[in-house]
């Protein structure tokens, strides 16, 4: 970008200002989570690992739950169509789930004038990352091991999860400065996970919803995300272009809206704690 020009975009260009900062930060936050425990980093895959046995088993063997025919060939295929929606989620659980206390819990951060506290947003997003891509690695695992082979539209996957990237980057600046107004909203984030877990179509394809309820469901914005996460790791089709390019430009402008927001409110941290 040439010097003294205008760009409509705010927030890439804080990230990218603070990159070095933004990889330190997390690769500490990544480390110190597994820091003193005997499998250290470790738990990064055994801990995905054991949610997909237990929610396969759950759902595919005691509920009978059904997937568009693949639990006749056997519970593996059921466990990658399961697994690939659970990364998403898990995913924006992280993100949300620990947004509201990031700054409260870094008041020291505050207090430091030329600390960038836009940082911690991002720094908790490039921990989800990490996990997702771990849990990435054993889909694509299981994908191998039920189909004998990795779809080449794999390569598609890091423009599907853009929009995922970016939105739970908007959702977590918006809920960093909530957080620190509403202490009730860490409760709240809570139930609504709870509730969007089951309403997203984590544990059944979006096909097997009354088609009643599709547009309703459509307006979660996970439920494109999951369905197109499966489309390029599990069934080798390319993206609906049209769906991920509208996705794309709102999750841009929902983040670049959360930003703005984000550093005005930051005036007031400092009153506040």
């Amino acid at each position: 970008m040439k010097p003294g020009s205008k760009s409509i975009l705010k927030f890439p260009q804080s990230l990218w200002k603070h990159r070095q900062l933004w990889w330190r930060l997390t690769e500490r936050e990544v480390l110190g989570r597994y820091r003193g425990s005997m499998l250290g980093i470790g738990w990064s895959l055994i801990t995905p690992l054991a949610m997909l046995a237990v929610y396969t088993f759950v759902f595919s063997q005691v509920f009978q739950a059904r997937w568009g025919g693949l639990e006749q060939r056997g519970p593996l295929e059921f466990a990658t169509n399961l697994f690939a929606g659970l990364i998403v989620f898990n995913f924006f659980s992280e993100c949300a789930s620990r947004a509201p206390s990031l700054v409260i819990s870094n008041p020291n951060y505050v207090k430091k004038v030329v600390f960038p506290l836009e940082t911690l947003g991002s720094v908790a997003v490039g921990s989800a990352i990490f996990h997702a891509i771990t849990s990435l690695v054993i889909l694509m695992i299981f994908q191998l091991i039920a189909f004998g082979s990795i779809p080449i539209t794999l390569l598609w996957l890091p423009l599907v999860w853009l929009p995922l990237l970016v939105g739970s980057l908007g959702v977590t600046w918006l809920l960093c400065a909530a957080g620190v107004f509403l202490r009730d909203i860490n409760q709240f984030i809570g139930v609504i996970l709870n509730m969007l877990m089951f309403l997203s179509p984590v544990f059944y394809p979006l096909s097997a919803m009354p088609q009643k309820f599709k547009p309703f469901l459509q307006l979660n914005p996970l439920a494109e995300i999951m369905e197109q996460t499966r489309r390029v790791c599990l069934q080798g089709t390319q993206p609906e272009l049209n769906n991920l390019a509208i996705s794309i430009v709102i999750s841009f402008a929902i983040c670049e809206l959360s930003h703005r927001v984000f550093l005005k409110s930051e005036r007031g941290f400092a009153d506040v704690l």
